[in-house]
């Protein structure tokens, strides 16, 4: 194997290109504001990007205007000067989306979280994730589930859309349909077992009966146990996760490690106002502390496949893959068979085979997609404001996993980090 080619070597490890990334990771959620110096920069790449075009256009207009005409060399410089306006042009737009990428880091205020779990405590908004997949690895599947059923979201529901052949006759392709088919089920009984204690833990807050507004150092000392207990379930998990490539490292690092020195400090903060005689929390605060891990771990995770019905398009492409189930949703069926096959048609007053629950908001989402920690709380909060009120889709600005092993995958990455920038600008 020589040094330009990629690998397993050292118990699985792969091997790193020259001149690959060596930092993993992500790009930061809130970028530093652009300096004075920074922003002149910046400006400085506009105007001397449009006088170095202005320079060669009047060069080669003076070397046409003192040089023997005919019609093909009319045309090479008319094709030529062509070619570079364009690349002039595509590289303008991306030094002045630069510039408003600049100008919307500096402007740019960040929603505290109390006030997003304010919100949260007035409206319970539902929300459906949807995964399309076809022939992923598990590993990847499980990636992307875990991040959308942890969002620490109220009335959650992620659904798998497992597009393989339902019957395939290749070995390799039946164990990969098999394991989209189970990997829901393992995690909704991962998550099962700190939902029911933090359940517990909120119902017994909920009885307590208090006369006071602020919760007592008992009660807060309680709270901060059960934070710690959620930190080591993610620290449990980052520590267990089989790290294959960098996308695992992304995962480790930007999701279960963040959840839990959030939590860690979270619990530290509430310690903190336990031991100290000035501080304050409120029994409605501790009741939304309960409430957001209860949250964290409460999601409903399942799967649909189309292509077992007869009834459902089977055209080969993601979007027919979305648009099923989106068709499906507020709807309870039966399935009824057919001469060409399986066939979903409306219940009735008939006990139905398939209930496919409506929401107020549907997440789209890659199987080799990873969703932040509180990535759905704050675009819900901003869909639900009132200045809002005409906005019917909102995305954000996406980052590649940092610490890929090979230069192609790197360079992949560099042309999703510049769409992060354009997007923002």
């Amino acid at each position: 194997m020589t040094a330009s080619q990629v690998g397993t070597s050292n118990g699985g490890r792969r091997r790193r290109q020259w001149g690959t990334d060596r930092m993993y990771g992500g790009a930061p959620i809130i970028h530093r504001a652009a300096g004075r110096a920074t922003a002149g920069g910046a400006r400085f790449a506009v105007f001397f990007t449009g006088a170095a075009w202005l320079a060669y256009v009047v060069d080669q207009l003076w070397r046409l205007g003192h040089s023997e005409l005919d019609l093909r060399t009319v045309l090479e410089t008319a094709m030529y000067l062509a070619l570079v306006t364009l690349l002039t042009l595509s590289a303008s737009a991306y030094l002045v989306a630069r510039m408003g990428h600049f100008d919307r880091t500096k402007n740019h205020r960040r929603v505290p979280r109390s006030t997003i779990d304010d919100f949260f405590d007035r409206a319970m908004p539902t929300m459906t994730v949807i995964v399309p997949s076809y022939r992923e690895d598990e590993r990847v599947i499980r990636q992307t589930l875990l991040s959308a059923a942890l969002q620490e979201y109220p009335n959650l529901r992620v659904v798998l859309l497992v597009d393989d052949p339902p019957n395939p006759t290749d070995p390799e392709h039946a164990r990969l349909l098999e394991r989209a088919r189970q990997l829901p089920k393992d995690i909704q009984a991962e998550l099962e077992i700190p939902c029911r204690e933090f359940e517990a833990a909120l119902d017994e807050f909920e009885h307590e009966s208090s006369p006071v507004l602020a919760a007592d150092a008992a009660t807060l000392r309680t709270l901060a146990v059960h934070y710690d207990r959620a930190g080591d379930w993610f620290g449990r998990l980052s520590r267990e996760m089989e790290r294959v490539d960098h996308s695992d490292h992304f995962v480790a690092m930007e999701f279960l490690d963040r959840m839990r020195k959030d939590l860690r400090a979270t619990s530290e903060a509430i310690r903190t106002a336990a031991d100290s005689p000035d501080a304050s929390i409120s029994r409605r605060r501790v009741h939304q502390l309960y409430s957001r891990l209860v949250r964290t771990f409460r999601a409903e995770v399942t799967s649909f496949e189309r292509k077992q019905f007869a009834s459902l398009s089977h055209e080969a492409n993601k979007a027919m893959n979305l648009n099923s189930y989106l068709g499906l949703m507020g709807g309870s069926y039966c399935v009824v068979q057919s001469p060409g096959g399986r066939v979903l048609v409306p219940a009735g007053s008939r006990r139905p085979d398939l209930v496919v629950p409506n929401s107020d908001y549907v997440l789209t989402l890659d199987a080799d997609s990873i969703l932040l920690p509180e990535y759905c709380l704050r675009l819900v909060y901003f869909m639900e404001q009132a200045e809002n009120g005409d906005v019917a889709v909102v995305q954000t600005p996406y980052s590649a996993y940092r610490g890929a092993a090979t230069r192609i995958e790197r360079i992949a990455g560099a042309t999703t980090d510049i769409q992060h920038i354009v997007h923002q600008g």
